[in-house]
């Protein structure tokens, strides 16, 4: 499985994530509520959470370092300021409320369990990998890091 790591962007899985949980059925009915608090609920997620992911790109910007999730071996500083103070992952962690989101929105119960999915891949798949790169290139100053910071909230 090892072969997955590192090798699809996150936006591109949460994408295939998202047409997942549009296409999946409403077996056990849809939650009621009204259209204006599940609009409004799903907005406001979807604006936190695109906030959140695009915090963590300005710092990695003014850090001049890679924002390419599949090239992490390129990443030429470790970030620790702004968003990253309460996340490692940012971008994920915005990426999985804009999902979170998308689910409000769709009233799918069912729907949820794509986000749980994408959250087990993206764990596996991209943010181990990351982590093992990550602590190669800046040993005992990531460390300290990962024992301060969560992975995810």
């Amino acid at each position: 499985m090892s072969m997955l790591e590192l090798k699809v962007p996150p936006p591109i899985v949460a994408l295939v994530v998202a047409l997942l949980m549009w296409l999946t059925p409403a077996v056990a009915g849809l939650v009621p509520m009204p259209d204006l608090a599940r609009v409004l609920g799903a907005v406001v997620l979807a604006c936190i959470g695109q906030s959140i992911g695009f915090a963590g790109v300005v710092a990695f910007r003014r850090a001049k370092t890679t924002v390419n999730p599949v090239q992490a071996s390129l990443a030429s500083s470790l970030v620790v300021q702004g968003v990253y103070r309460y996340t490692r992952n940012p971008m994920y962690v915005g990426l999985l409320l804009t999902l979170l989101a998308w689910a409000v929105f769709l009233a799918n119960p069912f729907a949820l369990l794509w986000v749980a999915l994408f959250v087990l891949y993206i764990t596996r798949f991209q943010v181990i990998p990351e982590e093992r790169v990550l602590a190669s290139l800046f040993g005992t100053a990531y460390e300290a890091y990962k024992g301060r910071v969560r992975r995810w909230i």
